[in-house]
């Protein structure tokens, strides 16, 4: 069960040894970080809209999915220019891992687009993907934001396509949701 609206999560058949409490949670995380479990993994990973990013763990990430170098003076001002930015960490008590890495720019009110969405490839093709997609329509749901945008490369246009996204007319790279 995923539910990010109430932050319900199912940990069932785990025990509470998975489950963070809400102020390890905040303390580790930031706050509003949500928990949520991958059962094709076996760990628990953790959403963050307030983490602050290691620039160079951030970089790592970005590079093993095979994206070009960019400096790490212009990723800041991006992130610093960024409506919403979210990263997925697989939790560990003393050294919390980023795996996944999204962000957004917009006007906050009305339109918002995705860019930037990564997961690194040993957990790709086990969900997260799809999982952090919906924590983000989520996250721009809740500021009542009507549209929302995203740019992919060509390769990926696929898994956009199976989760709802609507492919622009002339088929490049753009996909196009449109909210109610």
């Amino acid at each position: 069960m995923l539910n990010f609206g109430t932050k319900k999560i199912n940990f069932s058949g785990l025990g509470d040894s998975f489950k963070l409490s809400n102020e390890d949670l905040e303390n580790m995380y930031g706050k509003d970080a949500t928990q949520c479990f991958n059962p094709k993994l076996k760990d628990s990973f953790v959403f963050s809209e307030s983490k602050s990013f290691d620039l160079i763990e951030l970089e790592q990430l970005l590079q093993a999915v095979g994206w070009g170098r960019r400096p790490l003076r212009r990723v800041k001002r991006a992130l610093d220019n960024s409506l919403l930015k979210v990263g997925l960490w697989k939790h560990d008590p003393k050294f919390p891992r980023l795996i996944g890495f999204v962000r957004c720019t917009g006007d906050g009110v009305i339109d918002a687009t995705i860019w930037d969405l990564a997961i690194h490839p040993v957990y790709q093709g086990s969900g997260l993907g799809k999982q952090l997609m919906t924590y983000v329509m989520s996250c721009l749901k809740r500021t009542e934001i009507k549209r929302v945008t995203l740019f992919a490369d060509s390769d990926v246009i696929n898994f956009y396509k199976r989760q709802g996204w609507k492919l622009e007319p002339k088929g490049n790279k753009c996909a196009f949701l449109y909210s109610n």
